[in-house]
C-alpha cells in the first residue's frame, strides 16, 4: 500500500465509542501528526455518533444481550502463527459462526447498521489484509479485541494509534497490571460483546484473538465450557514476520508515522515472552480434553488431516459434513504464497538470545 493511499485510508479507530477515544488522545497528549488532523476529527466525530448508537443497540436487544451465549471454541496462539488460517478452517463449518469485521470493527452499533455497511460501504475496507495477503471484508472472521479495544477495554492494540508514543496500557496483554474491578469488567465486557454477536446466530461462535493466549483464567471465567486450540511457529520466522504486522497496522491504522523500527522490534521481543510464558503457566488450567495444540508447518502442509485432527481431539461433532468444504478451501489456496522472511544469523543470534528458553519449550 503506497504511503499517501495509507494516509487517506480509514483508520478501525470508527468504531470507538466516545469515551475510550477521548482517553487514548488524552493519554497520549493529542499527538496526532498534521497530516492525520482530519482523520481525527472524523473519528472523534463518529465516536459521538457510535456512543448515541450503542445506547439505542443495548436498550433495543437489552433482553437478548443477557442471554448467556453457547461455550465457543477459542484459538490461541501468537500473532503470525497461522492463527488466522485456523480460524478461517474452523468457521467453514456451519455448525459454527464468527465475529466478523462488522462486529469487531462497529460494535456499538452492528445490530442497528450492519446492512448498511455490507451494502452501501463495501468500499472502505481493503480486498486484502495490508501485513498479509488472507482476504479483507466486512463478513470475514475477525478479533474480537478490535472490538475490546474500540469499547475501552485495556489492549494492546491501543499501541497502534501512537507508535512513537509509550504504552497505554502496559499491562493489559495478559492482564496483570489490571486491579480486580478492571479485570471483572473486562470479562463482562468480553462476554457482552459475544453476546452480541449471537443475537442473531445463536450458533457457538469460534474466537480468535492472540492477545487471549496469555489470559486463559479470564476466559474460563467469562466461559467455564469454552474449547481451545493453540498454534504454534517457529519463532525465527515469527520475530520478523510480526515486526512486520505491526509496522503495517501503524502505518495504516495510526496517527503518527512509526519513526523507530526498534521500539517496535522491542514490541515484539517483549510481547512474545509475555505471551509464550503466561500460556506455559496457566494452561494448566483447561480440564482435559478441552484443548488441542496444533504446529502451523504441520497444518499448512496438511490442512484437512490438520483440521481433523483439532476435531477429533476435542470430541468435536461434524466433521464428515465440514471436511469437503475444508478440502474445498485446501484447493482454492494451493499455491497461495506467504510473504517470506530471511533471517541471517545476526538476526537469529538476537532472537536466540531474546527468547532462547522459550524457543525450547516450543519444540524449536
Amino acid at each position: 500500500m503506497a504511503e499517501s493511499a495509507r494516509e487517506w485510508s480509514p483508520r478501525f479507530w470508527n468504531g470507538a465509542d466516545a469515551p475510550a477515544w477521548l482517553r487514548i488522545l488524552v493519554a497520549n497528549r493529542f499527538a496526532v501528526e498534521p497530516k492525520f488532523w482530519y482523520i481525527a476529527a472524523i473519528v472523534t466525530y463518529k465516536s459521538l455518533w457510535n456512543t448515541g448508537l450503542r445506547w439505542v443497540q443495548e436498550a433495543a436487544h437489552a433482553d437478548a444481550l443477557k442471554r448467556p451465549p453457547a461455550p465457543p471454541l477459542i484459538v490461541l496462539g501468537h500473532w503470525r502463527t497461522g492463527t488466522t488460517l485456523l480460524h478461517e478452517l474452523l468457521t467453514l463449518d456451519d455448525q459454527f459462526a464468527s465475529p466478523t469485521t462488522l462486529h469487531c470493527f462497529e460494535p456499538c452499533q452492528h445490530l442497528l447498521t450492519g446492512e448498511f455497511f455490507r451494502t452501501r460501504l463495501k468500499f472502505l475496507l481493503p480486498s486484502k489484509r495490508p501485513m498479509d495477503n488472507m482476504p479483507a471484508g466486512w463478513d470475514r472472521p475477525q478479533e474480537d479485541e478490535f472490538a475490546l479495544a474500540l469499547l475501552g477495554q485495556p489492549s494492546t492494540y491501543t499501541d497502534v494509534a501512537f507508535p512513537n508514543r509509550p504504552p497505554l496500557f502496559p499491562g493489559a496483554l495478559d492482564l496483570t497490571g489490571l486491579t480486580a474491578a478492571q479485570k471483572k469488567r473486562w470479562v463482562r465486557a468480553l462476554r457482552r460483546f459475544v453476546a452480541g454477536v449471537s443475537v442473531r446466530d445463536r450458533r457457538p461462535l469460534v474466537l480468535k484473538s492472540p492477545p487471549h493466549t496469555a489470559r486463559i483464567p479470564e476466559l474460563l471465567e467469562a466461559f467455564p465450557e469454552a474449547k481451545f486450540v493453540h498454534i504454534r511457529r517457529d519463532p525465527y520466522t515469527l520475530f520478523s514476520s510480526t515486526v512486520k504486522l505491526w509496522t503495517e497496522m501503524s502505518r495504516a491504522h495510526g496517527f503518527q508515522t512509526p519513526r523507530d523500527p526498534a521500539r517496535i522490534e522491542e514490541k515484539v521481543f517483549r510481547e512474545f515472552r509475555t505471551i509464550t510464558e503466561r500460556y506455559f503457566a496457566t494452561v494448566g488450567q483447561i480440564p482435559a480434553g478441552r484443548l488441542v495444540e496444533v504446529r502451523y508447518e504441520e497444518l499448512v502442509t496438511d490442512l484437512v488431516g490438520g483440521t481433523g485432527r483439532v476435531y477429533a481431539g476435542l470430541g468435536l461433532s461434524g466433521w464428515e459434513a465440514a471436511k469437503p468444504k475444508v478440502q474445498a478451501y485446501a484447493d482454492r489456496t494451493r499455491g497461495y504464497e506467504t510473504n517470506t522472511f530471511r533471517t541471517d544469523d545476526a538476526l537469529r543470534a538476537r532472537v536466540r538470545e531474546r527468547w532462547g528458553d522459550l524457543i525450547g519449550r516450543l519444540g524449536y
